[in-house]
């Protein structure tokens, strides 16, 4: 079995959609992924995201934007 190493602190856009799609049984696309990055102001160089970043995130929307 050859499976690739996820990087949590560096995953392209398409890594992480797949990942959430798989975890929240729902699929969302890697435009959905890219759009809330970009709002959150998290996506790095060279287009990786960090996954606590993203979840951060959006943990802050659901709570109404409180910091």
């Amino acid at each position: 079995m050859n499976q690739k190493t996820v990087k949590i602190t560096a995953l392209t856009v398409e890594e992480l959609a797949k990942l959430l799609s798989q975890a929240g049984r729902k699929a969302i696309s890697g435009q959905e992924v890219l759009a809330i990055a970009e709002a959150a102001g998290i996506v790095r160089p060279g287009g990786m995201i960090n996954l606590i970043e993203y979840t951060a995130f959006l943990a802050r929307e659901v709570a109404g934007g409180a910091d």
